[in-house]
């Protein structure tokens, strides 16, 4: 095949990207609305215990990580705007319905719906972007695109709070789930620009287990999908209990938890994945392996704060090491997404995405958030969280050796 170079106008490709990181703020905000809603839900007619609450994340979490290899295909193939649209249409719609759940088995099923849609859009969308802008600028672009995560999530914890505070648990899912019907329609207008065109690399096509057999003998690649696994682990526990954690072991009201924590959450995840991705291309001037080399330095520095923060009685130094800690975290959101999309053919980066949300969901937070809650229920919540600052660890130790690995390795071709 010839070699494509595509260049997208530079407002458009901005336009593109303000679009994408919306449509993903609200992705996050569906995500995590349930959680600032776990008290509630304990408390209401379905009266569940705190491993059924646990297991409401991994509902999604499940129906998602199957999903994305399915349109991580597609999305190497197909048009990735229309798949896109038909994802935010569907997670839209699913979180809507979650609101006239009248059994625990339909507010899981209605979960589950999520993340069919979900995956749809966290598979693909990172790769158009990488289609939008030069490598130059991925450590910045994936940045902006990934700090929709923590606002979205902030917005989730904050106006799932107060709207279970005002109206009941039921009106957070639908103000989280209608707006993103609109958002699907920009969604459909988006240009899909050809596959590789920021780079001079001669595409290849290959059968999917071709694919993956490319991925998987891409050792860097490898061990920073490990890394990320153990960090969604630790982060999705975090996320998932925090709130009723400030409730519950702080002495916090329901409406305070949310805030308190999505406060935190919007703040540090603002300044930290901006920082992290800025940082991140700058450093990588320097050297290949720099956006892994900040995921696992910021990440191994994060664990005496995130343990701090969950053990100690005192509510100004919880706040004061949380924040640290959460600023930390989020400095490697821009970073390794970026890592991953360097390190593997433009023919495959969908695929790529869709294998590595696989695998950090299926030993990430799939797991995390009913082991805790297991642990809640045998003794208290607060054992339950303590370990989360052991997967903080392990994650940046594997980030530090994908980090010393991608130094031998470009970036691979696909086996034609």
């Amino acid at each position: 095949m010839a070699f494509q170079l595509h260049k997208t106008p530079q407002r458009f490709a901005n336009f593109s990207l303000g679009i994408l990181a919306l449509v993903n703020l609200f992705n996050y905000m569906d995500r995590y609305v349930v959680s600032a809603l776990f008290e509630s839900l304990k408390h209401s007619k379905l009266a569940l215990s705190d491993l059924q609450l646990g297991l409401l994340m991994p509902s999604f979490l499940l129906v998602y990580m199957f999903s994305a290899p399915i349109f991580g295909a597609l999305g190497d193939s197909r048009s990735r705007p229309r798949l896109i649209a038909f994802g935010v249409v569907v997670w839209s719609l699913a979180t809507s319905l979650s609101a006239f759940a009248g059994s625990y088995l339909s507010l899981m099923l209605a979960r589950g719906v999520v993340g069919v849609g979900e995956a749809a859009y966290g598979t693909i969308a990172p790769a158009l972007l990488a289609d939008y802008f030069p490598l130059r600028q991925r450590g910045r672009v994936m940045a902006i695109f990934f700090c929709a995560i923590p606002v979205g999530a902030a917005f989730g914890y904050i106006v799932g709070g107060l709207m279970d505070a005002h109206y009941g648990w039921r009106s957070a899912f639908f103000v989280a789930g209608v707006p993103g019907i609109v958002l699907a329609a920009l969604c459909w207008k988006l240009r899909d620009p050809p596959r590789g065109g920021q780079e001079a690399e001669e595409l290849r096509s290959a059968p999917q287990g071709a694919a993956y057999r490319s991925l998987l003998g891409n050792k860097p690649y490898v061990l920073n999908v490990l890394g990320y696994t153990a960090y969604t682990f630790a982060v999705g526990g975090l996320a998932s209990w925090m709130p009723a954690f400030l409730e519950r072991v702080r002495g916090l009201s329901h409406a305070e938890a949310a805030v308190n924590f999505g406060s935190i959450v919007v703040a540090t995840g603002f300044v930290g994945t901006f920082a992290g991705g800025w940082l991140g291309d700058y450093l990588a001037r320097h050297s290949r392996s720099a956006y892994l080399w900040l995921s696992a330095l910021a990440t191994l520095a994060a664990v005496p704060f995130v343990w701090g923060a969950l053990t100690t009685h005192s509510h100004t130094l919880y706040t004061v090491w949380m924040v640290i800690a959460e600023l930390l975290l989020f400095l490697s959101t821009g970073p390794v997404n970026a890592a991953t999309i360097n390190l593997v053919s433009p023919s495959v980066r969908a695929t790529a995405l869709a294998l590595q949300v696989f695998f950090i969901h299926l030993l990430g937070d799939v797991i995390s958030p009913p082991l805790i809650g297991a642990i809640s229920d045998a003794t208290s919540l607060s054992d339950g969280v303590k370990i989360v600052p052991l997967a903080v660890m392990i994650a940046g130790i594997i980030w530090a050796f994908a980090a010393y690995a991608s130094r031998v390795r470009s970036t691979p071709h696909v086996p034609g």
